[in-house]
């Protein structure tokens, strides 16, 4: 089985998603979208299945650092995508795709229980 990883290496958070899955012998495409970025049709997909909400980090150092204001006009789909978009360093880290959905962030039994349905 094989499944995408979206995230950034440094991350504690993505080191354990990807040691849990290369543990349970799963093959990871991992995309670094920090340096590779990340495309509107990618993050439209994912707020096709989860809401904004879920997909902006507001607890990391990237939305802490931004103004006010800006936080403040995040409200919709749209002005988190431009967001993301901006700063794909706000996207909650990891996301999984596997078999056309999705998990945001790591817990273990959720990802057991997606890659077991597959």
């Amino acid at each position: 089985m094989r499944v995408k990883v979206y995230g950034i290496p440094n991350c504690d958070t993505v080191k354990r998603a990807r040691a849990w899955l290369t543990g349970k012998g799963i093959e990871i495409d991992f995309h670094d979208y920090k340096t590779a970025g990340i495309s509107r049709e990618r993050i439209s997909s994912w707020l096709n299945q989860t809401d904004w909400e879920s997909l902006v980090n507001r607890r990391g150092l990237t939305w802490r650092k931004l103004p006010d204001a800006s936080k403040a006009a995040i409200k919709d789909d749209a002005s988190a995508t431009d967001l993301m978009l901006e700063y794909p360093s706000v996207i909650k880290r990891p996301v999984l795709e596997c078999g056309g959905k999705i998990l945001v962030g790591f817990d273990a039994g959720s990802y057991a229980k997606l890659l077991q349905s597959r």
